[in-house]
């Protein structure tokens, strides 16, 4: 058996992240949202149950509270989020989903799953579990 280099399977990894992020960006064509916005989104409906600080949003996206602004303003504009008091601090700036970007990041969600499986659907149960095992070994040092 060849010995595969370690450029080799770095080379893979990136072709295949590369491959499923294009797929993703495809899937996000019909809402005409970014990845980021998308997951802005999620950090929106996940975060401070569901009702975020701007800043919180800002530090789970790794990006500029200003940048967070414009994000949050763009999605305001299209109904998805709306800017909401702080119950604990008057000077505070929370964001919430709208009815409208629950549903939308409901429908997302399940379209990103559905890609995610048609990705996948090459693998067997058993290709899934080695690809789950390795995957995991090589994260566990970023956590």
């Amino acid at each position: 058996m060849t010995e595969v280099s370690a450029e080799q399977l770095r080379d893979l990894v990136m072709s295949s992240s590369r491959a499923l992020r294009r797929r993703w960006f495809t899937a996000l064509e019909p809402w005409e949202l970014s990845p980021h916005e998308f997951r802005a989104l999620r950090v929106i409906h996940r975060e401070c149950d569901g009702r975020p600080r701007l800043g919180d949003v800002a530090k789970a996206l790794r990006i500029a509270p200003r940048s967070v602004t414009e994000v949050v303003d763009r999605l305001q504009k299209r109904g998805l989020v709306e800017r909401v008091a702080d119950g604990a601090d008057r000077r505070a700036v929370c964001v919430q989903l709208t009815d409208t970007g629950r549903e939308l990041i409901a429908e997302m969600s399940a379209a990103r799953d559905a890609q995610a499986a048609d990705f996948f659907a090459p693998l067997d149960a058993h290709d899934r579990a080695d690809l789950h095992r390795i995957l995991d070994k090589l994260g566990a040092d970023g956590r």
